[in-house]
C-alpha cells in the first residue's frame, strides 16, 4: 500500500481534484482488473482508449483515476489527476510505487532490429556465470536471478517492468539486462527507468506497419540514447550506417564497437565454421559457440558491454568462449544422413539475410539449400517482398508459408511475398500455406548433406492464428521427419 500522494512525484500534474491522502494497493492500465483501494491510470492505445473505460474502473473498486481528459461528473469520493501524457506519467508512477527499483540496479538496454535477445541473454548468462546474480527482460523469457518467468513482450508495460525489477532488487540482483523495443521507447513504457547503459546493435527495414517511416522508427530508437543520462555509457555498432546518430545529442559516455571500421572495440573475423567463429577482440584470438558475422558483432556488443561494466578483460574473452547460442538463433541439429536443420527467429529482410549469407559461407556448394519462410499477418507488408526475394537470392528451394497469419489471409500474404520474384525464382518457388506440411515437405525434399533453413519463429511454441495462439513448435516438427 502507498499513499496516493507518495507516488505522484514528477507526473507532470495539470489539475487534482480530490483527496491525495489515500491509499492504493495498485496500479492498473486495464479497467478489468481493478480491485478495491485501486489507481486507474487512463492511456490511448493503438486499439483502444483507456478514458472510455474510466466508468467501468471505478465500478470495480477504483478510488483514483489518472489521464489526460477526465470526465467532471464522476462521484465525490473519487480522486481525479490530470496529466499532460499518462503513459509518461504512468511510468514514474509506477517507479515510485515499487520503490524505484530500478535506481538500486546496474540496468543495460539494448536496442536495435536484430541482436538484442543474443546480446541481453548472453549477458545476463556471463554475469551469472561468475556467480554474480543478475536479471534477463527478454522477448524469449525473463529471469530474476535463476528464476524463469514467461516473457509476453519483448518490453513489459511500465507497471510489470517495475514489478520485475523490484524482484530482482529483492532477490539481491545486481544487474538488470534488458531488451527495449521501438514499441516500448514509443509508448513510453520505460519512462522512469534509470538506466546505465544503452547498447545500439543495428537498424533495418521492421515495424513500419507501426512507425510509418523509417525516419520515425530511427528517430524513435535514437530517443532512447537522448534519454540516458551523463552517468551513463551509450555504446554503439559504428559499422552500421545510423550508429553515429544514435549517438548525437545524448549525455551519455560514448563509445563505438565494430569489424570494420575504427572503434573503441574492435573485432575481426578469422574463420566462420559451421561449428563456430574465431574472431580477434581487441588483437587477443578467440574461439565462440556461435556461428555467422552477424553473432560476431554480437559477440563484441558484449564484450565492450562487460569491459564498460568493469569486468576483467581476460575473464570476459574466456566466458565468450564457453557462451551457446540462443533458444531460436541459428537453432541447428545434424541428422545421420548429414541434413542441417536450422531453425531461427529471423523476420526482418537483414536478419533473414544475416542468416542465408552465414549459411552460404559455410557450404561447399555440393547441397542444397531449402528456406522455409513466411511473413507476419497484421504487420509490415512492405519487407514481404523484400524477405521472398533475399531467400529466392540465397536458396536453392525455397518454401513460401504461413508464419503467424493472425487475423489475415495467409494465402494474401504469400501473394504479396510473391511480387519480390522474378520468373526464374518462381520456378523453384513452392507455395504451402500450412506451415506442418511446408516444413514436412522441406524434409522430404533433402538429400544427404542439404541444409534446411526454417526461419520467423525461432524461439515461439504457438502459431496464432484468428486470434488463438495454437501449439507449433519449428524445431520440434523438424525433428519429427529427420530424426
Amino acid at each position: 500500500m502507498k499513499n496516493l500522494s507518495d507516488i505522484l512525484y514528477r507526473c507532470n500534474l495539470q489539475e487534482v481534484v480530490g483527496d491525495t491522502n489515500i491509499k492504493i494497493s495498485h496500479i492498473e492500465l486495464d479497467s478489468r482488473k481493478i480491485k478495491p483501494e485501486g489507481l486507474f491510470v487512463a492511456i490511448r492505445g493503438t486499439n483502444t482508449d483507456g478514458h472510455l473505460y474510466i466508468e467501468q474502473a471505478i465500478k470495480n473498486g477504483a478510488v483514483a483515476i489518472i489521464g489526460e481528459n477526465i470526465p467532471e461528473n464522476l462521484p465525490n469520493n473519487i480522486t481525479r489527476i490530470k496529466v499532460a501524457d499518462s503513459s509518461k506519467a504512468l511510468g514514474h508512477i509506477a517507479s515510485n510505487f515499487y520503490d524505484n527499483p530500478s535506481s538500486k540496479l546496474k540496468i543495460i538496454g539494448i536496442t536495435g532490429t536484430n541482436g538484442k535477445t543474443t546480446i541481453a541473454t548472453l549477458l545476463h548468462k556471463f554475469v551469472s556465470n561468475i556467480g554474480i546474480k543478475s536479471g534477463l527482460i527478454s522477448t524469449v523469457i525473463n529471469y530474476i536471478g535463476d528464476k524463469k518467468t514467461p516473457a509476453d513482450f519483448t518490453t513489459p508495460d511500465a507497471i510489470e517492468l517495475n514489478k520485475l525489477f523490484s524482484e530482482m532488487v529483492k532477490n539481491d540482483c545486481e544487474y538488470c539486462f534488458m531488451e527495449v523495443s521501438s514499441h516500448a521507447i514509443h509508448q513510453n513504457r520505460i519512462e522512469g527507468v534509470s538506466f546505465d547503459g544503452g547498447v545500439f546493435t543495428n537498424i533495418s527495414h521492421d515495424h513500419l506497419d507501426y512507425h510509418k517511416s523509417f525516419n520515425e522508427y530511427l528517430k524513435t530508437k535514437k530517443r532512447f540514447f537522448d534519454n540516458l543520462s551523463n552517468n551513463a555509457f551509450a555504446l554503439t555498432n559504428i559499422d552500421d550506417k545510423n550508429g553515429k546518430i544514435m549517438l548525437q545529442n545524448t549525455e551519455a559516455k560514448k563509445y563505438t564497437y565494430s569489424l570494420k571500421s575504427i572503434a573503441n572495440f574492435k573485432g575481426k573475423v578469422i574463420e566462420n565454421l559451421v561449428s563456430g567463429l574465431q574472431i580477434q577482440i581487441d588483437s587477443i584470438d578467440v574461439w565462440c559457440k556461435l556461428v555467422g558475422e552477424y553473432n560476431a558483432y554480437n559477440l563484441i556488443a558484449i564484450y565492450g558491454t562487460a569491459v564498460l561494466l568493469g569486468f576483467e578483460k581476460n575473464a570476459i574473452l574466456t566466458s565468450l568462449s564457453e557462451l551457446e547460442s540462443v533458444e531460436g538463433r541459428f537453432d541447428y541439429f545434424v541428422n545421420d544422413n548429414k541434413v542441417m536443420a536450422i531453425v531461427d527467429y529471423a523476420h526482418t529482410p537483414d536478419a533473414i539475410k544475416n542468416v542465408l549469407s552465414a549459411i552460404d559461407r559455410m557450404r561447399t556448394r555440393n547441397e542444397n539449400v531449402i528456406t522455409v519462410v513466411g511473413c507476419g499477418g497484421n504487420r509490415d507488408n512492405k519487407k514481404r517482398p523484400l524477405m521472398a526475394k533475399i531467400a529466392a537470392e540465397f536458396s536453392d528451394k525455397i518454401i513460401l508459408t504461413s508464419d503467424n497469419p493472425r487475423y489475415e489471409e495467409p494465402e494474401t500474404i504469400i501473394e504479396q511475398m510473391e511480387h519480390g520474384l522474378d520468373p526464374v525464382e518462381k520456378k523453384k518457388t513452392i507455395n504451402i500455406v500450412d506451415r506442418y506440411q511446408a516444413i514436412k515437405t522441406a524434409c522430404s525434399l533433402s538429400e544427404k548433406g542439404d541444409i534446411i533453413f526454417v526461419a520467423g519463429k525461432g524461439h515461439e511454441k504457438y502459431q496464432e492464428i484468428k486470434g488463438e495462439k495454437k501449439p507449433f513448435d519449428d524445431k520440434k516438427i523438424l525433428k519429427e521427419f529427420l530424426l
